[in-house]
């Protein structure tokens, strides 16, 4: 599996351990940075690069980290075609893959530990999507809001 990878400064040493971890389980990385300590790295910057390579298919998911994840998890999912979840347990990473086909998980550096958040990315590159047709109907309908067909 090809993974994007993306963080501001308070996420990068994160980023880094996540990057290790995923690349010695025979993932291939590409990493969109921060590759050294910038405090005035902005997560935009790496958050839009990353999700476009997901959306467009150049990765088949992402991983972005910042402090809380919110600001990642928010720039993630302008990109079209982008299903990011903000994830803080391993309960919601299995959830999100089986019921929501989610292909970006946006972590917080400064609230889930290192352990955790590598289970975290375990559970939530090892998921499936369910293809169940309740979620398949449902993700439909975001899609198709996507594409402005809202309410059609």
């Amino acid at each position: 599996m090809k993974i994007a990878l993306g963080a501001d400064n308070a996420g990068r040493p994160l980023k880094d351990a996540i990057k290790k971890h995923v690349e010695q389980m025979g993932h291939e990385t590409v990493d969109f940075g921060l590759s050294e300590n910038d405090p005035t790295a902005d997560y935009p910057d790496y958050a839009f690069p990353a999700s476009e390579a997901v959306a467009s298919g150049d990765c088949d998911c992402g991983i972005l980290v910042c402090g809380t994840g919110i600001g990642m998890s928010i720039c993630a999912n302008k990109v079209k075609g982008v299903r990011c979840a903000h994830v803080t347990d391993c309960f919601s990473a299995e959830a999100t893959r089986q019921h929501n086909d989610a292909n970006m998980l946006a972590l917080g550096a400064r609230v889930t530990g290192e352990g955790l958040a590598l289970k975290i990315t375990d559970i939530f590159l090892s998921t499936p999507y369910s293809g169940a047709e309740r979620h398949t109907r449902r993700i439909s309908k975001i899609t198709a809001y996507e594409d402005g067909c809202a309410g059609e």
